[in-house]
Parts: C-alpha cells; structure tokens; sequence
C-alpha cells in the first residue's frame, strides 16, 4: 500500500460553502452548523490553518462510484434550473417533504462528499491517522434518491474509497438520534464493513430494530425516550467496544450526529455533549485510522458546542472550558428560527461543555446490549 505523508494531528475538513448555504425557510438545516466548529476551534487555537483543508467537490464519477448516474444528473439539473419536473420528484423524491430545491443542492452536498473521499484516500494511504469531516454525516441517502435530508451519501463513498484502496475492515459506528439506514442498507451483504447504530426506538426512519442484522454484519440499538448519559456509556463499554474488538478493524467511522442531545428539537433522547464526546473518544481507540462526521443536528448552539467538543476529544483537549469573549460573540450571531431559539439560556453562549445527564441503566437498554452481543 502507498504511503504518503501524515500531519502527526487530527485533521479538519470544512468549507466555507456551509456559511450562507440555507435549505429553505422553515426546514430544520437552515440554521448555520459548519461554520461556527470552524470558527470556535481557531478561536480557542484548538485548531488551525496548518490542520484545516478546505473540502473539495466531488465530481460526477467520483458520485456514480455508489449513486446512480440519471440521479446525479437529476441533482446537478435541479441546482441549475432550481426546478424539477414531476416525474422527477416523485422517482427521486427531490423537491419533496425534506428534501427541497436551493441553490447549492447539488454543490453542498457533493462538498460533503468530496470531503468523505479526500479523507478515505488519505486514511487508506497511511498506516494510522484521524480526520473530521465536520459537515458529513449524511447517512439516510440512497442510492437512487434523496432521503432524510440528505442527497448523497458521503459516509457510504468515504467507506467505499477505503475499500477501494486496500482496507478490508471498516466499522461504522452510528450515534445520530435516527437510524443510519443508508450505509446499513449500502453495505448490508459486504461483510468488510460492520455497522452499528444506536438511535431513538419508533424515531423516523423506524427501522433498525433490535433484531435486524442485515446480512450479519449490523447491530441496531434503538433505544427509548429520555435515554440518559449513563445509558449511552453502558451501550459504549458492553456492546460497541466488545463488538468492535472481535470485528478487529483497519479504520473506524463515526457519525457524530448530536440530534440525541437533551436540547435538540428532533428527538426525546436526553444526552448532554460530555456524553456524545465520551462516546467518541472511546470509539476512536478501536482501530487506527479514525474518520468522524457530523450527521443530524438542529439546535445552532448546540450543534456547534458538540462538534467544537468533537474536535477537542480528538486532540486530547479538555472541552469543558468557558468561552472567552470571542468564543462567545461566535455564538451570539447565530440565529435559530423556533421557539427553543427566542430567548436562549446563557451557556448556549458561554460554555461549551453541557451538564452531565446522567440517570439508572434502564433494563431496556442491559436486555438491548445482551441481544445485540448473542
């Protein structure tokens, strides 16, 4: 395998493009998420120029490695005319629920994309090696259509990219309050990947119940209403680290969505970010190439907190700071049109760590765990 040159640091893949690129008036994404990480990471000289490249776009055939060619072609002629005829809605559900047309629906997207690549090839390439790619995640994404908010599926072409350039274990551990059905359903009878997702029991998609395995190769955890900090860190200690150890990988992913969060308006899970960061700093030790990607996230505040906290968590910095005044002033300018938005509590702007949630282990979850492990 080619070796080339690694920077000893994790690395940080964004853009600018997530600035001022909006779904649409009143979808939940048009809020600002990317950019502040960006911003509150450089601020805190928790990162920097020498560990931040800018994402490219990922090009046609880069996209048609897993998606169907006439939908990217339907994608990138909706970005053009911002239109799209009915046939063309219905059979690629573009334009529709929460997928709409705007004017980077295909440029967005295939950046989160080109993001994922650019990490895989550079993950494949190297003996050992951490990325975050802040804005992937984009999990729901199938083949043919746009699904749940997301249009292409960067977690399923970063993955494919390893397995294309040698690596023959990948796991994919799931932490988005929905069901990471994209990458289950895109690898489900490739037996070198190995999925594993914990979201919300009955939350959209309503899949991934406790007993679908897919080929073998996938473990579901939905897991019930309130689920608290010292829920997850029993899921992550007796099922994800064991689970993760047998399957023995060359490089892990991890969706990093924070929608399971106490103060997202998506779901009714009730982790705080130490949770979420806990997870991942646990999750990154099992195998030596890591890639981290956002996912779902709803809330400004909450989602940049998180993924600044992410970041942090993989350069074994403590997160759980007061923010100086510009951190702050980040924080401030962000806006967020819902009622949770109005009249935001104080450590929104002040700090970055949440206060732990923890609670009891529900017997739900100890019997999820025991299933998931037979």
């Amino acid at each position: 395998m080619k070796v080339c040159s690694f920077p000893s640091k994790p690395i940080m893949i964004g853009s600018e493009i997530y600035r001022n690129s909006r779904y649409g008036v009143g979808h939940p994404l048009s809020i600002e998420r990317v950019t502040p990480v960006m911003d509150l990471t450089f601020a805190l000289d928790w990162a920097n120029e020498s560990v931040f490249i800018n994402s490219p776009i990922a090009t046609f055939d880069m996209l048609t490695r897993y998606h169907d060619k006439k939908y990217v072609a339907a994608v990138i002629e909706a970005e053009k005319f911002q239109d799209v005829n009915d046939d063309i809605r219905e059979q690629y559900n573009l334009g529709t629920g929460g997928n709409p047309i705007f004017p980077e629906v295909f440029t967005r997207p295939a950046t989160a994309v080109g993001g994922a690549i650019l990490a895989g090839q550079m993950l494949s390439g190297n003996e050992r090696g951490i990325i975050h790619s802040i804005a992937g995640g984009t999990h729901h994404a199938q083949k043919s259509k746009a699904y749940g908010f997301c249009f292409f599926n960067d977690v399923v072409l970063g993955i494919l990219t390893m397995l294309d350039n040698g690596l023959e274990r990948v796991l994919y551990v799931d932490l988005d309050a929905h069901h990471g059905d994209g990458v289950q359903d895109a690898f489900k009878d490739d037996h070198r990947v190995f999925t594993i997702s914990i979201h919300e029991k009955d939350r959209w998609p309503r899949t991934g119940n406790l007993k679908d395995r897919a080929s073998g190769f996938a473990r579901n955890l939905p897991v019930p209403a309130g689920f608290n900090d010292a829920e997850l860190e029993a899921i992550i200690s007796n099922a994800v680290v064991p689970l993760g150890l047998d399957f023995d990988p060359e490089a892990v992913v991890i969706q990093s969505g924070c929608d399971a969060l106490s103060d997202d308006p998506q779901s009714k899970l009730e982790l705080s970010n130490l949770a979420l960061w806990n997870a991942v700093g646990r999750i990154v030790k099992l195998a030596p190439r890591v890639l981290v990607v956002g996912g779902g996230g709803y809330n400004p505040w909450a989602t940049a907190r998180a993924w600044s906290g992410v970041w942090a968590t993989l350069n074994d910095i403590n997160p759980n700071v007061d923010l100086p005044l510009e951190g702050v002033n980040i924080l401030k300018s962000l806006t967020w049109d819902h009622s949770k938005g109005r009249n935001p509590p104080k450590h929104w702007f002040n700090t970055i760590a949440d206060e732990a949630n923890f609670g009891v282990v529900r017997d739900e979850i100890s019997i999820a765990i025991e299933e998931v492990l037979k």
